[in-house]
């Protein structure tokens, strides 16, 4: 399958599966609208708010429940295709890293970006989840890291990276060193400085999906690109994330009539 016909299909089969996408705002204001102010419904991962119920909430999460392209999926059955290669320009940026109640989240500076198939994604953040969200033909990794990124239309592509228990993480280890234990506003640490990059895996290789935030709103209209390689983090790194969430990871979601293609 070659890239245009890829891309084509994708984005055909996307839209006309997803009727809740029409109704929908742009993913990026619905990404804000979580913090905003303080007026997003209260929600979690477990319990009487927990995903099962998160539809309920706010008529605002009401795709939660009915989306047809809902992320997290299974990565299992991709179809090797010529998907176009992502463009990955990051620079070195100050730590400003926040607590959210839901997990950590680095704020990043502007200036770094990703290119997908010759649009531009401003990379806005990146945060952690444990375990992972997505599974790997049924296997869960211990956390994943997830690159939120921006195009001008308001358009968000997400770049996935499963963690696996291994050597310690030099990159990691000054988030870790400075993530606020409670939930509180951004802490800004200019005295780190931090590499994006280096925590994206050496081989490249991704997995492509249409889906949707993993969090409430859960918007759809997102372009998952989620690496077949995990990068390492010691036990005392996942064990320190663990301890302050226990549990922030969405069930996994069906596929539905979706394609998930895997990059040449």
């Amino acid at each position: 399958m070659n890239r245009r016909h890829a891309l084509k299909i994708m984005t055909g089969a996307a839209f006309a599966s997803c009727p809740t996408c029409l109704a929908l705002t742009s993913a990026t204001s619905a990404l804000a609208a979580e913090t905003a102010h303080g007026e997003a419904p209260r929600w979690s991962y477990e319990g009487a708010d927990g995903p099962g119920r998160w539809s309920e909430l706010s008529p605002a999460n009401r795709v939660c429940g009915v989306g047809f392209q809902q992320s997290p999926i299974d990565i299992d059955g991709s179809i090797r295709a010529e998907v176009g290669g992502i463009g990955i320009s990051y620079g070195a940026m100050p730590l400003r890293v926040v607590n959210n109640g839901h997990t950590i989240q680095v704020n990043c500076e502007p200036g770094s970006e990703i290119r997908l198939d010759g649009q531009t994604f401003k990379l806005l953040q990146f945060h952690f989840h444990h375990p992972s969200e997505h599974t790997f033909r049924g296997k869960s990794f211990d956390m994943e890291a997830h690159f939120v990124h921006a195009s001008a239309d308001g358009t968000l592509a997400v770049l996935g990276v499963f963690i696996a228990k291994g050597a310690p993480n030099d990159v990691l280890a000054p988030i870790w060193h400075n993530m606020p234990t409670v939930a509180g506003p951004e802490k800004r640490v200019n005295s780190v400085t931090v590499f994006p990059e280096r925590l994206l895996p050496a081989d490249r290789t991704f997995h492509r999906y249409y889906g949707s935030l993993t969090t409430p709103p859960c918007s759809e209209k997102v372009i998952w690109s989620v690496y077949g390689t995990p990068v390492e983090a010691s036990s005392a790194q996942v064990g320190k994330f663990a301890s302050i969430f226990p549990g922030n990871a969405r069930p996994i979601q069906n596929l539905n009539r979706r394609f998930l293609l895997k990059s040449q």
